[in-house]
């Protein structure tokens, strides 16, 4: 019997999401947390997708709390807290936090109901358990000034990674930065806690002289030393990784030693940012199990229009196109161009074959900055 390494995990899989987090309060903020949480709560209430939450305090020390939440699914909860109406709710209660810690799980079983059933939440459950691989994958994205590409692209490539070991579990993998014209994008490969990592990433000297190399370049200014401004700058620069697929090796193997890493950029058109990532992820499902797919591994990463399908490929990309681009035949190629914002990429009209597909793959690949792999220990 030949085992498989095939690793599959998504946010359109239907179920439904509970969001957990656990907070630590400053000494003597337990009212002004209180009013906070009633105002994000009766808000919270009418956004569309919320379910129900909850409100907990320690039994043990009065001054840790737990909130949890629950979503119809986890599309419906990223569409809300990547919002700017998610920043302006949650303000009153960043100053009364000393520590916060998210996580987010899909429901795989439960006995009874927490909320009615209805034809939005019926079935809503996980399918079989995921096999994961121990990472945590996240990105970050933010424009610069028109004209200062050149500058950031130096500013960005000539610095010395941080210390890959945060704590006993958690270890920073890679870093792989990208730009797109005036558009960066970090991406990041975590073992362990994700916001730990960043945390003492941010911490690191030489992170920090690069965070201030970058700020006279920034469109949307920041005071990195001012804990409020700091937080708005990184929720919205924040874009979760909503798929990730690594085709399984028989036998389980180790992987192809020549894969390249690619990081594609697709604009959607107004409002249809989800329903892009949406294809781009279940295509990706499909190509995970053909053996000519060009794909080995991808994440896609999304936020409001904005699209970043992160892939690493065994040769050139060129030399399969569509496979590249992660669409499979006229039919989700010709959705794939609806969905587009062609004019931000510079190709417009109908992609109805390889040529088509050969000029779109080289408008939307974007420049690779730096990679830093970590060693594996």
């Amino acid at each position: 019997m030949t085992t498989s390494k095939r690793i599959s995990q998504s946010a359109f899989d239907g179920s439904r999401l509970r969001v957990i987090l656990l907070v630590d309060l400053q000494e003597g903020a337990q009212q002004q947390f209180l009013d906070a949480y009633e105002h994000m709560r009766n808000h919270v209430a009418s956004v569309p997708g919320h379910l129900t939450d909850q409100l907990c305090q320690s039994a043990e020390n009065p001054s840790q709390w737990l909130i949890t939440s629950e979503w119809a699914s986890a599309p419906s909860y990223l569409a809300w807290v990547s919002s700017e109406d998610h920043i302006e709710t949650v303000r009153p209660m960043q100053s009364c936090v000393r520590d916060l810690r998210s996580m987010r799980f899909s429901i795989l079983r439960e006995t009874g109901h927490a909320v009615p059933l209805t034809a939005e939440t019926t079935g809503g459950l996980q399918g079989p358990a995921r096999t994961g691989d121990g990472l945590t994958r996240h990105a970050l994205t933010f424009t610069v000034k028109p004209g200062s590409e050149s500058k950031v692209a130096e500013i960005l490539a000539d610095y010395a990674p941080p210390q890959s070991r945060v704590d006993d579990s958690t270890r920073l993998r890679r870093t792989t930065l990208f730009m797109h014209g005036n558009r960066v994008v970090r991406t990041v490969e975590v073992q362990g806690d994700l916001m730990t990592a960043l945390r003492h990433v941010s911490r690191q000297p030489e992170v920090r002289a690069v965070e201030e190399a970058l700020n006279p370049h920034l469109e949307l200014s920041r005071d990195l030393t001012d804990p409020e401004s700091a937080r708005a700058f990184f929720t919205r620069a924040a874009m979760p990784a909503v798929h990730h697929v690594t085709r399984g090796v028989p036998g389980g193997g180790p992987e192809p030693s020549d894969l390249r890493r690619h990081a594609l950029y697709y604009p959607a058109r107004p409002g249809c940012g989800m329903t892009l990532a949406r294809l781009l992820s279940e295509q990706d499902e499909i190509a995970a199990d053909d053996p000519a797919s060009p794909v080995h591994r991808s994440t896609v990463f999304h936020r409001d229009d904005l699209v970043v399908r992160l892939i690493d490929v065994q040769g050139d990309p060129e030399t399969d196109p569509v496979g590249a681009l992660g669409v499979h035949g006229p039919r989700k190629a010709a959705v794939l161009a609806r969905l587009l914002d062609g004019a931000a990429l510079g190709v417009e009209g109908p992609l109805t074959g390889e040529r088509d597909a050969t000029r779109l793959l080289a408008h939307a690949d974007m420049t690779l900055i730096t990679d830093r792999t970590a060693p594996q220990s």
